[in-house]
């Protein structure tokens, strides 16, 4: 099954990615909705309540803690998967890189245009001025990081009840619609509106790379059941 994926990424000039948890958790990133994952473990809130833009604004310090413990992983390093999209890229094979994660690990491997859907906690501003504060400033000041104007800085990280950005749904949009190949890796697919955006590829190479079935898999014409690092590596 690998050596058609491998035949169709060489007959192929605009490959879009798009990923998921699933493509970070071989670097040590938690996968929110694994088995293992945050979701499923034991807080004085639930996650989705946490990451919330209201619990942000009524309870930064529980949404601080939660978020340094969980979130802020500023020492993984790109897997197999991001560093072959980023040759890729550089080789003029892959035009761009959708991505629900918001850990910076493709453009750590070298990608550059990467669409985060989420965001991304190496973009920090404040809430009352607008500067901005890299993620190594937030890891180092106190539980709750306040600006040099007394603000309370925010993550650039898109809580819920916070909606997607413009720039980047379009920028998205535009690259999928493109597309001469979409690889879909690392991710249920459960996560909207983002999820939906994939619906905007009308090509005949639809791949999908997850070790658990999504609810489109009715429509990729390739499925591969393996880790993702390991399906990159070998390609």
């Amino acid at each position: 099954m690998n050596e058609t994926l491998k035949r169709w990424v060489d007959e192929s000039s605009r490959i879009v990615f798009f990923g998921g948890a699933g493509v970070s958790t071989e670097s040590g990133i938690p996968d929110f909705r694994g088995v293992d994952g945050l979701y499923r473990q034991k807080y004085a809130y639930p996650p989705e309540t946490i990451l919330s833009h209201d619990f942000f604004e009524r309870r930064p310090e529980e949404f601080y803690r939660f978020y340094r413990e969980k979130i802020l992983i500023t020492d993984a390093e790109p897997n197999p998967a991001h560093r072959k999209l980023a040759q890729w890229e550089a080789a003029g094979k892959l035009t761009a890189v959708v991505t629900q994660n918001i850990d910076g690990l493709h453009q750590k491997a070298g990608s550059k245009r990467v669409y985060e859907l989420h965001g991304s906690i190496h973009r920090n501003f404040c809430t009352r001025c607008g500067k901005f504060y890299s993620a190594g400033e937030i890891a180092e000041m106190d539980l709750v990081p306040r600006c040099t104007c007394g603000g309370i800085v925010k993550p650039d990280v898109v809580l819920y009840g916070e909606g997607l950005d413009d720039g980047v749904v379009r920028g998205a949009m535009a690259a999928i619609a493109g597309a001469d190949m979409l690889i879909i890796g690392g991710t249920s697919l459960s996560v909207y509106p983002a999820a939906g955006l994939i619906d905007l590829y009308r090509g005949k190479r639809l791949v999908l790379v997850n070790k658990t079935a999504t609810p489109r898999d009715d429509r990729a014409d390739l499925i591969v059941r393996e880790p993702i690092g390991r399906v990159f590596s070998e390609l």
